[in-house]
């Protein structure tokens, strides 16, 4: 295999090239943000309205067991159709992201399902903070200030969390959805709308 010497334009060039590329497969796919935003938004309103009723350890693993898991399969077939559909070439920070994702995604479903009575109430902000992480990453790698912007408030919310009353943590989780996820997902979708006009 041979090796090429990029020029330092060359190179520049390249990683501009595909940061492009990856930013315009997320803008293409703002609706992937919005559904994890409203599936979250879902799961955790409904949480603590079932809480206040009363009724939180009658339905609460129905949520979490099957909206999530969808969400999931939605996602992976989804991208696994786009791909072989319209032949995108995959790039690294793309790469980068999808693994995140579902390492991410893992690693909540093994707090959540294992480790919860051990984490007690800091479960919920360490979700949030997570979470932010995650979404500042994703907004610093297509260089999409509103989804940076929404995971560093999310973030904060994450912190501010710790000293909240544990039964207003749902709620919270509900809240930086729609903050961070939900408002620049369709922000995501209306930037890819103009430059397909």
């Amino acid at each position: 295999m041979k090796k090429t010497t990029l020029t330092p334009e060359e190179s520049l060039l390249l990683i501009t090239k595909t940061i492009e590329e990856t930013k315009q497969r997320f803008k293409e796919n703002g609706h992937i943000i919005i559904l994890w935003g409203v599936l979250t938004f879902v799961v955790f309103s409904s949480q603590y309205i079932l809480v206040e009723l009363g009724f939180y350890k009658k339905f609460d693993i129905i949520w979490t067991t099957i909206l999530f898991p969808l969400g999931a399969i939605y996602s992976f077939i989804y991208y696994w159709i786009k791909v072989k559909k319209e032949n995108l070439p995959r790039n690294i920070i793309g790469r980068i992201i999808r693994t995140m994702a579902w390492v991410f995604g893992v690693n909540f479903m093994i707090l959540g399902f294992f480790f919860s009575q051990k984490l007690g109430e800091v479960i919920a902000p360490i979700f949030i903070i997570l979470l932010a992480l995650f979404i500042i990453i994703i907004g610093i790698s297509i260089k999409f200030k509103p989804l940076t912007i929404g995971g560093i408030l999310l973030n904060l919310m994450g912190f501010a969390t710790f000293y909240i009353n544990g039964q207003y943590h749902a709620l919270i989780m509900a809240t930086g959805a729609v903050i961070a996820m939900i408002i620049p997902g369709i922000l995501l979708n209306r930037v890819n709308r103009k430059e397909n006009v």
